[in-house]
């Protein structure tokens, strides 16, 4: 580990409040985008695409504000930097650049504690790290799903963390973990004693050579540039310096990051939904019938217009609850943006499948594009569970509209 302590961030090092970029207009940034990605090849692996985004300044640039639970996405940013990588059309890599850029790199930087001991001292190991994967040097995968509990209770994870001769021993085990075979570091969702309760879990930084760590990869042939994988903990021992933030706060900075990757998973739907529409129309464009092209045919049109209207909706869904769910201060904005999401994107892409016919079957096609995007009615709460969570808001959420 000792390739922590040569990636000395400095006193200024990571997202600054207030000095992060802020003064790029969205032309800038844009432009900083298309530069960033440039000579990245279609289908680069992801590890090039996150090292161009680094060595770009866009990873620094992304957040403009913080706080204790860590760096706060500028949802406009969040939104560009997730229609350039998609339209590169690797689903892959747009989740490996989602997960990351929404979730994991503001968790490690939410336990950035700068320098250890007297001034001069090495950074710590977690703030270092996550100075190494702003850059693009390194990546990080969020290992949350636990194998000893489903995806949707997170408070039964069976995956622990120990206090031992001055250290920590992680033990346990991740499921279809994003980027898990690609990661430097493992960002370690973990139980620190019996309990289900917001405070019995802590956030742990294990390098992902460290002894004791294994990863296979994930019986799955679709979105295969998101290396996802499963991760084996076996009494891992790691310096207590690994311990991400505070002891017991890694539910709240999970819960107060999670609102900003459903955003993000809402805006990268609009995106992908929007790109194969527009591929959908050129080939009903080209095709003909009777010498006429299928465009023109009046049931095709209605069933094209009805999923412009749903994608125009989930849009502007976005943009007016972009800036609640990034502040992460309000459960139901991640909630409807998530249920929102989950009840437009397969509408949508079964559609289009459906329109392109034999085409929808060709390699990367609209049936695969289906198939790898159910992951955003499924990864970070499945569409149901989120439906329930807006039943329960009910009364809140009408009250607010009567207001």
């Amino acid at each position: 580990m000792s390739d922590l302590a040569s990636a000395d961030p400095g006193p200024d090092s990571g997202p600054d409040p207030g000095s992060a970029g802020l003064e790029l207009s969205p032309d800038d940034w844009r432009q900083l985008l298309a530069r960033a990605l440039a000579d990245v090849p279609v289908g680069a692996p992801l590890p090039a695409v996150w090292r161009a985004l680094g060595e770009a300044g866009v990873l620094r640039r992304l957040y403009r504000e913080g706080n204790a639970l860590g760096p706060v996405a500028d949802p406009a940013r969040l939104g560009a930097l997730l229609r350039t990588v998609d339209a590169r059309g690797d689903n892959g890599a747009t989740l490996g650049v989602l997960v990351q850029a929404a979730s994991a790199l503001p968790i490690l930087g939410s336990g950035r504690s700068g320098r250890s001991g007297t001034a001069g001292a090495a950074p710590s190991a977690v703030a270092a790290a996550h100075e190494r994967v702003l850059t693009g040097s390194a990546q990080v995968a969020l290992a949350a799903t636990d194998e000893a509990a489903a995806g949707s209770d997170l408070s039964g994870l069976g995956t622990e963390v120990r206090f031992e001769d001055g250290g920590l021993v992680v033990h346990g085990g991740k499921r279809w973990v994003t980027n898990a075979r690609g990661a430097e570091f493992l960002l370690v969702l973990a139980r620190r004693r019996p309990g289900r309760h917001f405070t019995d879990f802590s956030w742990v930084l294990v390098p992902a050579g460290t002894a004791g760590v294994t990863v296979r990869p994930a019986a799955t042939d679709l979105l295969a540039n998101a290396a996802t994988g499963h991760l084996g903990f076996d009494s891992v021992r790691l310096p207590a310096d690994h311990l991400v933030g505070t002891n017991g706060r890694g539910m709240a900075v999970f819960a107060r990051h999670m609102s900003t990757e459903r955003l993000a998973g809402a805006q990268w739907a609009v995106a992908l939904t929007g790109r194969v529409l527009a591929d959908t129309r050129e080939r009903l464009r080209g095709r003909t019938v009777d010498g006429e092209p299928l465009w023109h045919n009046a049931v095709v049109r209605r069933d094209f217009a009805e999923c412009l209207v749903r994608v125009a909706q989930l849009r502007a869904l976005c943009e007016d609850l972009a800036a609640t769910a990034a502040k992460g201060q309000n459960l139901s904005a991640g909630a409807l943006l998530k249920s929102a999401v989950g009840l437009t994107a397969d509408t949508v892409l079964a559609r289009c499948a459906q329109l392109q016919g034999a085409d929808g079957f060709a390699p990367g096609g609209a049936q695969t594009v289906r198939a790898e995007a159910a992951v955003l009615g499924i990864g970070g709460g499945a569409t149901e569970l989120m439906l329930d969570s807006v039943a329960d808001m009910s009364e809140q959420l009408l009250a607010e509209w009567r207001t």
